[in-house]
């Protein structure tokens, strides 16, 4: 049985800072953690910071060039403007790539984040594909995701980020998306705090008990587009390049600093005004999670701080106190809100995901079938792209 935080004695992990915010966290009689065990023994076998990794990429990277060969694009590269994906863009300039370039604008960016992209976009001479989210419907979207008291805030940017994403490849005809998500930074996150973003069935019902407004033109992706349509008849890929090379963040930022002038956000996804509010505040008063634990965790894991480091960290405060009004000040704004609104919504009982339809029951049933067709093939079958 799983206890929830409360209901368990207070335990942070001895290798990295994970604790019993996360309900399903476990502890072996050292007091290493199930997330640490898990990247040692599985996550590790999908990440090659070496020289192994050098020729896997070099191999993929080559296969890229063959079938742009003739075309305007080899690939596809989502660009938000924070560090992965701003890096990624940088090398895939240095490996010759000639990526279309593809900004999801969900009304959030900050000015900085539009500055980065300029900057990014015309050193590198990539064209640039801006797709604006209408408004109206992004604004009710939040509206209802803050109704349902929900701990992912984010989904209705994720979910039109990569669905716009999938979708605009498959009308330029490109097969190979360009991923700046990686292991050596995102290698820890605990499943119980969130949903999948990707989940349009869940999406579209907390849209329908909480929402005002028809979603006319907001992009989605449904599960048969992504577990059937996208990696088999589309026969589209996700490619994650960072995680064929010794990715180091801070080491990335100081390199897009001399190289074209980028300027740090100084958090992470501090590029999108709303996400910094959600992470930083919203989350950690309504839900007592605090995402800087698996971002730190993962960086301790993959050698890029120490656990003492990541603890002197962790003493910091997660908003400065002007900081946090101006933000919250513009949010109500923005979401034409009153302050007393925004209130309530981190003062309602908090709520989960799976109180809503998800996914989840078609997505075992696909597993099910995929160990079938593994083993009549011998051999392994992505069904997802």
């Amino acid at each position: 049985m799983v206890l929830t935080a409360a209901a368990r004695p207070y335990q942070r992990c001895t290798r990295c800072v994970m604790d019993t915010t996360d309900p399903e966290i476990r502890f072996d009689a050292d007091g290493v953690c199930n997330h640490c065990h898990t990247f040692d023994t599985v996550t590790r076998a999908h990440w090659f910071p070496n020289e192994d990794g050098a020729r896997r990429w070099q191999a993929i990277l080559m296969q890229l060039k063959e079938e742009g060969r003739g075309r305007d694009y080899d690939c596809i590269l989502g660009l938000s403007g924070g560090v992965d994906s701003s890096y990624l863009a940088l090398k895939a300039h240095a490996w010759g790539l000639r990526p279309l370039v593809v900004h999801v604008d969900a009304g959030w960016n900050s000015e900085l984040a539009v500055a980065n992209i300029e900057k990014i976009v015309k050193h590198c001479r990539f064209d640039l594909h801006t797709h604006v989210v209408d408004w109206e419907e992004m604004r009710d979207l939040h509206l209802a995701y803050l109704r349902a008291g929900i701990p992912n805030q984010d989904v209705p940017q994720d979910h039109v980020f990569f669905a716009s994403l999938y979708h605009f490849a498959t009308r330029n005809g490109i097969r190979s998306i360009l991923s700046g998500g990686n292991l050596a930074t995102e290698g820890i996150f605990p499943k119980a705090w969130h949903g999948s973003a990707m989940d349009a069935i869940n999406l579209k019902a907390i849209h329908r008990a909480h929402g005002e407004r028809p979603l006319k033109t907001y992009t989605t992706v449904s599960f048969f587009q992504a577990y059937v349509w996208f990696p088999f008849v589309k026969r589209m890929r996700t490619l994650r390049p960072l995680n064929y090379m010794p990715y180091d963040k801070a080491a990335a930022v100081r390199e897009l600093e001399r190289t074209i002038g980028w300027r740090a956000y100084g958090r992470k996804h501090g590029e999108s005004l709303f996400t910094r509010l959600f992470q930083n505040h919203y989350l950690p008063l309504k839900f007592g999670y605090d995402k800087r634990l698996p971002h730190l965790s993962s960086l301790i894991v993959s050698g890029q701080m120490t656990r003492d480091q990541a603890l002197a960290e962790l003493q910091q405060p997660l908003y400065d106190p002007r900081e946090l009004q101006t933000d919250i000040a513009y949010f109500c704004k923005k979401l034409r809100i009153t302050r007393e609104q925004f209130d309530a919504f981190i003062a309602q009982p908090p709520h989960h995901h799976g109180e809503y339809p998800t996914w989840d029951g078609r997505y075992r049933a696909l597993k099910r079938v995929q160990a079938v067709v593994e083993r009549l093939l011998g051999r392994r079958v992505n069904v997802y792209s």
